[in-house]
């Protein structure tokens, strides 16, 4: 058998018990930013995609919690002295339904993720064809994903005990490495192109001393791609605290998508973002206004997402 260095008990324990502190996080921000989105709106103007996104993502941590409490507790309690090999085993045998439920569920709000970061994307850039790899990308992580998840429901004993060196494993460390690579590049392409607008349009001024919005973004990329790295090195050095990381990505998906919104809304609350040019005239930033279409992104209390406008800037990790 390979190496674990951390029994697999322990490790559900930990990663449980790790997961219900993020997740709660996640609830607090979640509830903040969608009164970011309702304080002092009327519901018509109320951002309903921005809402739906936010309400899938929490639905999904939740569904994602609530069944590794149930995993937990059918191992440690339920089959603790019926399964042969003992909860250890039990942990380790994918073929449960309550681990395949948990990882059909992590997939799930991990293409979600996946997919926000790429439609912003094409949202600020404006361009099908900006998009076309990265969607390639994300239809790579799905096919990871499914083979994964099935892989899971049908393993043999065999596959299970050499968990790190089978075909198992190949397919975890594929849709890692491909999810990762992913939002990178989708994150990469985002904070690109907001980059060099911000440097073109000189209508927009960034208050000194103050967060950047770059800095939001890039924050929030590498909070999930901190994540995701962690979890590759745990699979190459066939350590089971990828358990652990595996399950607290989830709510570090949730995270990483609301303190967008929670910041930037902060930092509307505390600095204008569209400063007026000095000397300059009205034909030039009339000039500026057209060439480049995010000339309104830091307009003072807006914070829009996911809807087709250029005004959009927030990021997954995502995650």
């Amino acid at each position: 058998m390979a190496s674990r260095h951390i029994p697999l008990d322990v490790a559900v324990i930990m990663s449980t018990v790790l997961e219900g502190i993020l997740y709660g996080l996640s609830v607090l921000m979640f509830i903040g930013t969608i009164w970011i989105f309702t304080y002092k709106h009327r519901i018509q103007d109320i951002n309903r995609p921005i809402a739906v996104v936010a309400t899938l993502l929490l639905v999904l941590s939740t569904a994602h919690i609530v069944v590794g409490i149930i995993h937990l507790e059918d191992g440690l309690v339920k089959y603790r002295l019926t399964f042969p090999g003992g909860p250890e085993a039990f942990f380790a045998y994918t073929p449960q339904g309550t681990f395949v439920a948990k990882n059909a569920i992590y997939i799930l709000q991990t293409l979600v993720g996946d997919g926000v970061v790429i439609y912003r994307c094409y949202v600020v850039w404006k361009s099908v064809w900006v998009i076309v790899i990265p969607c390639l990308m994300w239809c790579g992580v799905a096919g990871c994903s499914v083979c994964m998840v099935y892989s899971f429901s049908q393993a043999s004993i065999s596959e299970v005990e050499n968990f790190f060196t089978s075909k198992l494993g190949h397919w975890v460390a594929a849709f890692l490495a491909s999810t990762l690579a992913t939002n990178v590049l989708s994150v990469g392409l985002l904070v690109y192109r907001i980059w060099t607008i911000e440097r073109k349009v000189s209508a927009i001024r960034i208050t000194k001393g103050k967060m950047p919005i770059l800095r939001v973004l890039i924050d929030a990329a590498i909070l999930y791609s901190v994540a995701l790295c962690s979890s590759l090195i745990c699979f190459a050095l066939s350590n089971d605290g990828l358990y652990v990381i595996g399950d607290v990505i989830n709510p570090i998906i949730s995270i990483a998508f609301y303190m967008v919104f929670i910041r930037i809304a902060i930092r509307q609350n505390n600095t204008d973002y569209v400063s007026t040019v000095i000397g300059g005239t009205a034909e030039t930033e009339r000039s500026a206004s057209q060439q480049h279409p995010l000339k309104n992104i830091y307009k003072q209390n807006d914070i829009p997402f996911l809807v087709d406008s250029p005004k959009l800037v927030g990021t997954h990790l995502v995650v």
